[in-house]
């Protein structure tokens, strides 16, 4: 980088510790700016907090705190607009900074770092841009279940079969199976709230682990920076990142749910499922088989979770062998979390699209949810509840009438009064009533079962709740 430092064989900024200048695998493994330099925004915002508050507390002059916002603007401009050269050298996104800052406006730049460290700086940095990360995530999150929201609507009557163990246990609506989703990213975003909610406290100031002996004013950066207040205890500041961990960990559930969709979406676009049709903005074909519309989206998404939940195990595994307070193994934090958050923003994007676009095949639908003798439930509680049986018995009559309909190769819908009448004498031609899986369906009205009348309820307190 042209930016007037004396680079010689060694970082001059370290001092005059290192006599020689690092090897070539020290400076390799060593140097993080290659993927640091994401958090730039955040550095550059964090140190104009910072020297204003140095100014207004008398550390340094109202002077060099205009020099050094002046020259932190120039220095956004630059890296914006993609003429800022980043330098191996300077080893980080901090260093890159503040040597282009001294190129800039000399030696006021070197009042910046009072009172604070790398440890806290970085500790802020890493902080602000989780914490934006999750405040898109929660976004994304919100249009995902919109999507739900709006699917839910369309289809709260749309009977299909629900499944155990992917056999059909009982006739279910699309809507509800949509609502079950919703559930599923709601929890996905009350984690993300809550670990924003965590991870809201400033780390700048705690400097490198025992705080300063200068006259700094931490809750007034930490209000600048949009913080609720700053962190409390200095040691903890420069060795934590449970925000990290936390932000993983909500990425790696909320991948799964993706991927449990996923596997759904896969398997209902199949023809031997048939239940829905995906768009052409969300499929392939192959290149040897005209007639194949694969569903490359959500198979990708799929695959994602793998790679979220090794950033998770990685950092975890860095994190978990390490005294108090800052170790250099805390370099590995930031190359985990960046990935895991674009492989996530990128599977919650696909999928809303998915869920927009495909195209419900209610025919299909139901024509297989009385498949499997879906109804069979229906008609073990229309014993107990219409002749008095006790449940056990009722489900052991069920289970003959079961076998029955097997032998004869039709539904239980189809069986003959007389056939059931058979099986046990106390069955009446009102159990035709309960048969059928939209009769199945209407009468799950237990609140937040699948009869549409509580799909609807469900459906509107979401909307209420967003």
């Amino acid at each position: 980088m042209a930016d007037g430092t004396d680079q010689k064989s060694s970082n001059q900024m370290w001092g005059g510790r290192f006599a020689s200048g690092p090897s070539a695998i020290m400076e390799e493994i060593n140097a993080s700016i290659g993927f640091d330099k994401k958090l730039y925004a955040q550095d550059i915002r964090g140190s104009m907090a910072h020297a204003t508050m140095l100014a207004e507390k008398g550390i340094i002059s109202q002077e060099d705190k205009e020099k050094i916002v002046h020259g932190l603007n120039t220095i956004l401009s630059e890296i914006e607009a993609g003429t800022f050269e980043f330098s191996r050298k300077l080893e980080d996104i901090h260093m890159n900074i503040e040597a282009r800052l001294a190129t800039l406006i000399g030696t006021a730049a070197g009042r910046l770092h009072t009172a604070r460290s790398r440890n806290d700086q970085v500790a802020l940095d890493f902080r602000l841009w989780v914490k934006e990360e999750l405040q898109k995530t929660e976004g994304m999150l919100t249009a995902l279940i919109a999507a739900f929201l709006d699917r839910a609507e369309e289809n709260a009557d749309t009977v299909m079969p629900g499944f155990t163990h992917l056999q059909t246990a009982q006739p279910v609506t699309f809507g509800h199976h949509c609502m079950a989703y919703v559930e599923m990213f709601g929890r996905d975003r009350a984690r993300v709230r809550h670990a924003i909610e965590h991870l809201d406290e400033s780390p700048i100031g705690a400097a490198a682990l025992a705080g300063t002996g200068y006259p700094i004013d931490r809750h007034m950066t930490a209000k600048a920076l949009g913080f609720r207040e700053p962190t409390r205890n200095s040691i903890d500041t420069v060795s934590d990142r449970d925000f990290a961990l936390e932000f993983l960990s909500i990425a790696s559930i909320c991948a799964t749910h993706l991927s449990r969709l996923a596997e759904e979406i896969v398997i209902w676009s199949t023809p031997q499922f048939g239940f829905i049709r995906l768009s052409d903005a969300f499929s392939t074909g192959s290149s040897i088989m005209p007639q194949k519309k694969n569903p490359d989206a959500a198979e990708l998404v799929r695959a994602k979770t793998g790679r979220i939940n090794g950033s998770l195990v990685a950092l975890l595994t860095v994190m978990k062998g390490l005294p108090l307070a800052y170790s250099k193994d805390m370099q590995e934090d930031k190359e985990q979390v960046f990935d895991a958050a674009e492989s996530l923003e990128l599977a919650i994007a696909a999928m809303t699209g998915m869920i927009r676009d495909l195209e419900v095949r209610k025919d299909r639908m139901r024509a297989a949810a009385g498949s499997g003798y879906s109804t069979a439930t229906d008609l073990a509680d229309w014993l107990v509840r219409e002749a008095g049986l006790p449940f056990r018995d009722a489900h052991h009559v069920t289970g003959n009438a079961v076998a029955l309909a097997e032998k004869k190769g039709c539904d239980l819908a189809d069986l003959s009064l007389e056939d059931l009448q058979a099986i046990h004498p106390a069955i009446t031609s009102g159990v035709f009533d309960v048969l059928s899986v939209e009769a199945s369906v209407a009468s799950r009205t237990s609140f937040g079962g699948t009869a549409p009348s509580e799909v609807k309820k469900q459906i509107a307190w979401w909307r209420g709740r967003n």
